[in-house]
């Protein structure tokens, strides 16, 4: 049975992170290995939440897989923390990663043309490394600009495709991601989300 590591949060309140995606992954007939980058409450869309980070028992839980010899034929990331995390990550690939082991990843930083309070500049450059390892990405348009552009250059862009008309704005979006996958060297890059219009 193939295997997939997957980084990233465990959020009791609210269907995402490790509680989507490892239903998902296993239906598919794939093994989900989950590595938790925190443990949350609930999702960071609620109006509080309690957040245990991590980051310190990543490098345990990465220590005990290596001794095992675990060799994932699939790396999946998604939430990260802060920059620490990002740079366990980065580690992860250069531990378990093997000339054949697809990564994707999700470059959570933002949304609905803002940042998340996670955002520095320093997370950026850490999620452009890893972006630039991996074969496909996931993000959405807010952080699809952010990657290419950095936060104040994304807010004005994002603005301005929200103003464009339909046709415009999901033919630029189609430039957003050629333009993701020439400069990252990605086989794919899917911007997900719903910031277009309610037809």
């Amino acid at each position: 049975m193939k295997k997939i590591a997957v980084l990233n949060d465990l959020s009791g309140l609210g269907k995402c992170s490790l509680t989507a995606a490892i239903p998902v992954i296993s239906v598919m007939g794939v093994q989900a290995v989950p590595l938790p980058t925190a443990v949350l409450s609930n999702q960071t869309g609620y109006p509080s939440y309690y957040c245990d980070d991590y980051t310190e028992h990543m490098g345990q839980i990465m220590d005990e897989w290596e001794k095992r010899g675990f060799s994932p034929d699939g790396i999946y990331t998604g939430f990260l923390a802060d920059e620490e995390q990002a740079d366990k990550i980065l580690d992860f690939l250069r531990r378990f990663r093997k000339e054949k082991t697809m990564v994707l990843v999700d470059p959570v930083m933002g949304d609905n043309g803002g940042a998340y309070g996670i955002y520095t500049e320093g997370l950026r450059e850490r999620m452009v490394q890893l972006v630039r390892s991996a074969q496909v990405i996931t993000p959405n348009l807010t952080e699809a600009l952010l990657l290419l552009y950095g936060k104040e250059e994304m807010e004005k862009r994002y603005a301005g495709l929200m103003e464009a008309d339909k046709e415009e704005h999901l033919e630029q979006i189609g430039k957003i991601g050629e333009q993701l996958v020439e400069e990252y060297g990605l086989k794919a890059a899917v911007i997900t989300g719903g910031e277009i219009y309610n037809i």
